[in-house]
């Protein structure tokens, strides 16, 4: 059923963005982490599940979205459930490697979301390469595969900073050959946001003196269109939770010449904020003229009735 009430989005801080900062020889305490991203007004963290993580949710009343990576699914179980014990509303999987053929990679995926819904867990598989899906042909080979054997869409996180430096992608074509599988995208509630183009994973945000850079104001527009078609679905829970996902140097992600992941991410959220309004408020448009239609429509077809005005009598 879709949502009629205004979509919301839940804005989603990685931990993993915050590692050695600000720098190497002075991380910030786990503390110090969740006080920032409380600061910076962001609704929750994205790590993996601990009894730790669940009391520094607590304390700093954020949300919570889950992630792992396994390739055993004798660990299935018990990964998901630290993700619920943390009070994951959302759960990023990373599964198994980039050699595991797709009908094993099927097989451990229908293992993956029958303990997800044994569970009742939000889990989405992300496309990541390295992974049983590191190759958008593999990742949709294995939803073709899912949706066969159970009839259903698979949920996922489309990761598409993966996807564009495989296909060797300008920013004119972002939108038009990576948005192919809207219903992958519609399906589930989670996405990373990550600013790519078609030879780098991630991109700066910001040129080290507080001004956008050329690649990242040419990644905005397919935000904007990633935005759009996840609100043309079914829109599952009535949010989508982005994480503004900029890797830290440490990963290989991020360059040591760069400005720093973190704080690049909280402009990446403002300008995903600002954008996110606008797609809102054209949706919040749309759906109320669609809505006026749909009564006229109604009305036109109504069998059997005359509609008169109020005021008019019926004669004695």
């Amino acid at each position: 059923m879709t949502n009629t009430t205004l979509p919301r989005i839940v804005f989603v801080a990685n931990l993993w963005t915050l590692v050695e900062h600000p720098s190497a020889d002075a991380e910030w305490t786990l503390g110090k982490k969740f006080q920032a991203v409380k600061d910076a007004g962001f609704d929750g963290v994205n790590w993996r599940g601990s009894p730790e993580i669940a009391k520094l949710l607590k304390t700093f009343g954020l949300r919570f979205s889950g992630l792992f990576d396994a390739s055993d699914p004798k660990n299935f179980a018990s990964l998901i459930r630290a993700q619920m014990d943390s009070g994951a509303e959302t759960i990023n999987v990373q599964l198994a490697n980039h050699d595991t053929p797709v009908d094993e990679a099927i097989r451990l995926t229908l293992r993956l979301m029958e303990e997800a819904d044994r569970q009742q867990a939000n889990v989405h598989l992300e496309v990541h390469r390295d992974t049983c899906t590191e190759t958008p042909e593999k990742a949709y080979a294995i939803a073709v595969g899912y949706r066969k054997a159970t009839g259903k869409t698979l949920r996922m996180n489309l990761d598409y900073s993966h996807i564009a430096v495989v296909k060797h992608l300008a920013p004119k074509d972002f939108s038009k050959r990576l948005l192919t599988r809207p219903e992958l995208l519609q399906n589930g509630n989670l996405t990373h946001c990550r600013p790519f183009n078609g030879h780098h994973c991630q991109v700066p945000v910001t040129d080290g003196r507080g001004k956008l850079t050329r690649e990242f104001k040419d990644y905005l527009p397919f935000v904007e269109d990633v935005f759009r078609c996840w609100l043309a679905g079914p829109r599952p829970h009535n949010e989508l939770w982005v994480v503004p996902e900029l890797g830290p140097v440490a990963s290989g992600y991020g360059i040591s010449t760069w400005p720093s992941p973190w704080e690049d991410a909280l402009i990446a959220k403002h300008e995903f904020e600002k954008i996110w309004k606008k797609v809102v408020r054209d949706f919040s448009v749309d759906s109320a003229a669609n809505k006026h239609g749909a009564v006229k429509r109604r009305e036109r077809r109504a069998p059997g009735r005359r509609l008169r005005p109020a005021s008019t009598s019926k004669k004695k």
